[in-house]
């Protein structure tokens, strides 16, 4: 069955999205852990919390992923930056055991001149001073588009930093695999997807991939870019989209649209078009 959702607002507490994600006929869903530019993370309500888990257990929702706040950079060459993306995982892990066996993403980081190497050393650093074997969540390395000095354009430095992870923590880190991101990247899934898919599995190991976003993408390939556009109104387009979800070594895989709304209905008309299209 296609794990479908979108990413919905956390303010009013766990079980509220929940109820939201079902209104739009979705099995799995994205929130930020706490303010996407920011520090700030409400207090968690344990009941609230296992309001929810019963409610995804009831409906037989996907894995529901987290994201960490756009600012969190552990590899920038200022340690202020560096301390707030230590102090934000470590925090938002200990509040992601409230809702187990779960997903936590973030955006590797940007280097910012350091070199990708030392980039990727300061990533792999972070993950094995915080993560811990018994914990209960997965955290999840984003594709990007490699804009600038981003980390994790080429699926080579996301291998790379596994590589470095202490053993007990390999299964404790995957991959989300931003279609936006890994176009504009200069990754041709809409032509090569299978060759895409290959080239991932080669370096990273497709039992390592947990989770997609889905976005379209306002410039075409390798642009470098990063711009989500709604699905068929960007350079990947719904034909390719659908070919993305419903791809044999992709079933499973909670799939969270990501791209421009202006409200709930737009993401619920989203997920019913590609529903359609999927089962065709």
């Amino acid at each position: 069955m296609l794990k479908i959702g979108c990413h919905l607002s956390s303010s009013k507490g766990f079980e509220h999205m929940g109820r939201e994600a079902l209104k739009i006929n979705a099995n799995t869903f994205q929130f930020f852990t706490r303010n996407p530019r920011g520090g700030s993370a409400k207090s968690i309500d344990p009941d609230d919390a296992a309001r929810l888990m019963e409610l995804t257990r009831q409906h037989g929702f996907g894995p529901l992923v987290a994201h960490a706040p756009y600012t969190l950079n552990p590899c920038s060459k200022d340690q202020k930056t560096r301390d707030f993306a230590y102090m934000a995982m470590a925090d938002d892990l200990a509040r992601m055991e409230y809702i187990p066996g779960n997903y936590y993403n973030f955006h590797p980081g940007s280097h910012v001149g350091q070199g990708t190497e030392k980039g990727i050393e300061l990533i792999a650093q972070m993950l094995n001073d915080i993560l811990k074997p018994e914990m209960q969540t997965t955290v999840l390395l984003e594709t990007m588009a490699g804009k600038g000095s981003e980390i994790g354009g080429k699926f080579e430095e996301l291998a790379a930093i596994r590589a470095l992870l202490r053993p007990e923590l390999q299964e404790k880190v995957g991959v989300c695999l931003d279609t936006c991101h890994v176009h504009d990247g200069g990754y041709d899934i809409v032509h090569d997807l299978d060759g895409v898919l290959d080239e991932f599995d080669r370096f990273v190991g497709l039992g390592h991939l947990k989770a997609l976003h889905i976005n379209d993408s306002m410039n075409p390939m390798a642009a470098h870019k990063d711009r989500h556009a709604k699905i068929g109104e960007g350079h990947i387009g719904t034909e390719a989209m659908v070919r993305i979800i419903g791809h044999p070594k992709l079933q499973g895989l909670p799939c969270i649209l990501e791209t421009p709304q202006e409200d709930l209905d737009g993401y619920g008309k989203e997920i019913e078009m590609l529903k359609k299209e999927y089962k065709k």
